[in-house]
């Protein structure tokens, strides 16, 4: 049998590099540790820079490094895990919630998120922005979209702001009836907001995984999540319902 076109294409130089330096991450560092900087890498290697950069920003996009504002190239810890299966349902705050509150403020949902809520475009609902760590580093953000119907009991808690207001919008969604809840996730690219919270470049890949709770026949709240790909990865439980967004 003849060789394909393809086994006939020589690996790029970069492609070898990073699996040269993947194999050093994981006998010569430690998770955290700072990398030499990139004369010394491509010194050491033995490669022009401009491949060794390559290598580095296809590490980076797997998730083996970290490039991070006044401190350099770290090797990264492993991959968060997201589970966006729905086979646990449960309302966002309960249980083993690696989420931590940040603020909760009235606010206007954006159009597909107002479809999703059966409410009319510019109707004001209560927006609760959440923060996921790992490690002492933000891995995603969250914005949970809570229509004031969901809440009737909110305007009598004492918690006018922060994070007070925000624990208090989710103790209150939990005095519903969770019927349900469905999921999707897209490929994205990080928004200026969400890359500042992240300490990402804008336009970095992101992935969006969008949640909708079913209460009493109709959506009580939808969840916007948005995990830097290069520290999370997805995993599906035992469920096979995901809907992946194109």
């Amino acid at each position: 049998m003849g060789t394909t076109q393809l086994e006939s294409v020589q690996e790029p130089k970069y492609q070898h590099l990073k699996t040269v330096i993947g194999e050093a991450l994981d006998s010569d560092f430690t998770v955290g540790e700072i990398l030499p900087n990139e004369r010394e890498l491509a010194a050491r290697f033995g490669v022009a820079r401009a491949t060794l950069r390559q290598a580095l920003e296809q590490l980076e996009l797997e998730g083996r490094l970290q490039r991070r504002r006044g401190v350099g190239t770290t090797v990264a810890p492993p991959r968060v895990g997201v589970d966006v299966s729905t086979t646990q349902q449960v309302w966002p705050g309960v249980g083993d919630d690696a989420w931590l509150a940040q603020d909760a403020i009235p606010g206007d949902a954006p159009v597909a998120v107002a479809r999703l809520l059966e409410t009319a475009a510019g109707e004001e609902v209560h927006l609760v922005r959440r923060l996921r760590l790992s490690q002492g580093q933000a891995v995603a953000a969250e914005l949970l979209y809570v229509p004031a119907g969901s809440v009737p009991g909110l305007d009598a808690i004492d918690a006018p702001v922060g994070a007070a207001r925000a624990r208090a919008v989710l103790c209150e969604l939990q005095n519903l009836v969770l019927d349900g809840q469905d999921r999707s996730v897209e490929l994205g690219s990080a928004r200026a907001d969400d890359a500042k919270e992240l300490d990402r470049l804008p336009g970095s890949p992101v992935l969006v995984v969008t949640t909708r709770y079913l209460s009493g026949g109709r959506t009580a709240a939808v969840s916007v999540a948005t995990y830097r790909a290069d520290t999370c990865r997805l995993t599906f439980g035992d469920s096979v319902d995901l809907a992946m967004a194109s």
